[in-house]
C-alpha cells in the first residue's frame, strides 16, 4: 500500500486493509443502526449510459469482494452484465458515515448462490421464480397466482432458477466519510488502478 496518509488514519479509519475497515464499520452499524444495516444503493447505467439507482440488501462481505442477489433478468441484472461495473453507497445514519465502493462486477452463480438460494423462505424462494423482475406486472393478484403456480410445479425444496444468482463486486475504489462539526467532514478514499495493484490512500478535501 502506498499513500502518505497513514499517519492521519487512526481512530476509526485506522488499519491497512478497506475491506477490515467496512467489516468494522458495519459491525459498529448492526449495534447502532436501526434497520437493514447492510443495505446499499447501487447503482448501475444503461445502454445509453443514463444511471439507475436502487437499495438491495448486501449478502456477503468477503477479503476481496461484495456479493448481493437478483435476478439475472432485471433492469439492474442486464445492466450489471452488459457493463461489467458498478458503485454503491453504505450510509449510517446512526453512525454519521459512509462508504462509497467502485468496481468490476462479475456472475456468483455457483454454489455459494445455491446455499444462499436454499437458507431464503420458501416464499422468497418461489418469487423468485414466479416474479419476471422489472416488467410491466398487470395486478398483485396476477403475481400471487404465479408464486401460486411456482408452488405447484417446484414444490417446497425448489432448486435455484437459472435467471437469478448473485453479482460480485470488486473494488478499484472506496471512500470512507464521516461526519464532521461544521461540515468539515474527514474523507479518505483508497484507490488502485486494478485488481492486483497495492492501494493508494489520499486524505480528500470535505
Amino acid at each position: 500500500m502506498s499513500g502518505g496518509n497513514g499517519s492521519e488514519r487512526s481512530g476509526k479509519f485506522a488499519g491497512d486493509d478497506p475491506f477490515a475497515l467496512v467489516r468494522a464499520w458495519m459491525d459498529e452499524a448492526r449495534e447502532s443502526e436501526p434497520s437493514d444495516p447492510d443495505a446499499i444503493a447501487l447503482a448501475t447505467v444503461d445502454e445509453s449510459g443514463l444511471p439507475n439507482v436502487r437499495m438491495v440488501l448486501l449478502r456477503g462481505l468477503h477479503d476481496d469482494s461484495f456479493v448481493f442477489y437478483t435476478n439475472y433478468d432485471s433492469q439492474k441484472g442486464r445492466e450489471l452484465d452488459a457493463s461489467g461495473k458498478a458503485a454503491f453507497v453504505l450510509h449510517w445514519k446512526s453512525l454519521k458515515r459512509q462508504i462509497r465502493v467502485r468496481g468490476l462486477v462479475e456472475k456468483e452463480n455457483g454454489a455459494q448462490a445455491d446455499d444462499y438460494y436454499a437458507n431464503r423462505p420458501l416464499q422468497s424462494r418461489l418469487g423468485a421464480w414466479a416474479s419476471k423482475q422489472s416488467q410491466p406486472l398487470k395486478s398483485r393478484a396476477a403475481l400471487m397466482a404465479e408464486v401460486a403456480r411456482a408452488g405447484v410445479i417446484h414444490g417446497t425444496a425448489p432448486n435455484r432458477p437459472p435467471h437469478w444468482g448473485g453479482f460480485r463486486i470488486r473494488p478499484l475504489e472506496f471512500e470512507f466519510w464521516a461526519d464532521g462539526e461544521f461540515r468539515l467532514h474527514d474523507r479518505f478514499r483508497w484507490r488502485r488502478t486494478d485488481l492486483l495493484s497495492d492501494w493508494a490512500v489520499d486524505r480528500l478535501s470535505p
